[in-house]
């Protein structure tokens, strides 16, 4: 299939967060970015949808690849769409969220060059809006505490 289109067009990605609660605090999977930009910083699981799969699909395709996880339900939880979110170009996030009973063991591929179950309430600066996408599913699963 071949795609031309006169008028540029914005790139459409999709995003994970996976929550789980340990002991007594509330955890979220986030990968180490291995590449520009925002090389070295913490972010969601995501990348970038391609033309023959569906957006479940891409979030369960990219979840994988970057954490080795596999099997867990994921739900669209909204899409992100500010016009400077990504630097590169124009991106639409759809945010996918999943919520395993425990944090699933979890093994760094792809363009992630670490995993890791964080605590919500000690997370580093994230990259792109991820801290703007983690605070709006807080607030609506959790009802803003965590």
């Amino acid at each position: 299939m071949s795609f031309t289109y006169e008028y540029p067009r914005a790139a459409l990605t999709v995003d994970i967060m996976l929550f789980a609660k340990e002991s007594d605090a509330l955890s979220i999977l986030l990968i180490q970015r291995k590449y520009p930009p925002f090389e070295g910083m913490w972010a969601l699981p995501g990348g970038f949808l391609d033309m023959d799969e569906t957006l479940e699909h891409a979030a369960k395709r990219e979840l994988e690849e970057e954490t080795g996880i596999s099997g867990v339900s994921l739900e669209q939880f909204y899409v992100f769409d500010a016009i400077d979110r990504d630097p590169r170009h124009r991106t639409v996030s759809v945010v996918f969220a999943g919520f395993p009973d425990s944090p699933m063991k979890i093994k760094s591929g792809d363009d992630a060059s670490e995993a890791k179950w964080l605590n919500l309430q000690q997370l580093p600066i994230l990259a792109f809006d991820h801290s703007e996408i983690i605070k709006k599913a807080v607030e609506k699963f959790f009802s803003g505490n965590y």
